[in-house]
């Protein structure tokens, strides 16, 4: 498999399971909040916050790989790993699990971090071959 279909593979995932995210937050699904000592009540408006945050990125994230601007998904996706990673830390101050700050919003992170660093190494390699004189 080439790194290209790899890298699309990835990013599809992660533009995926964002929008799925969003969605189970905004629509009432009974959706918990995973590592959170104290759940939130339903009528806080802490899930139709995350929710759209979760989908306005899933959104972008998708309009980009769809109209294929690599590189730009690239840069946006080492970018919205900060919201993973702010989640991760928002359960950490609030007394939640290490275990799922860590495994739940710490891999996801990583793993789109990883996965928008392997788009930007992709299309370096595409961008520099081009600036080559022929």
């Amino acid at each position: 498999m080439s790194l290209k279909k790899l890298n699309t593979v990835l990013a599809a995932v992660v533009v995926l399971f964002t929008l799925y995210l969003g969605l189970s937050f905004v629509l009432p699904l009974g959706t918990t909040f995973p590592g959170l000592a104290n759940w939130p009540s339903d009528d806080s408006g802490f899930s139709i916050v995350k929710g759209s945050r979760e989908l306005a990125m899933g959104l972008v994230m998708g309009i980009l790989m769809v109209t294929g601007h690599r590189r730009a998904l690239g840069w946006v996706l080492v970018m919205m790993a900060v919201a993973p990673f702010g989640d991760m830390v928002n359960v950490l101050a609030h007394g939640g699990s290490m275990v799922a700050a860590f495994a739940i919003h710490g891999l996801t992170a990583a793993l789109i971090a990883v996965t928008g660093l392997l788009i930007l190494r992709e299309t370096s390699n595409v961008q520099e071959a081009a600036a080559q004189p022929a």
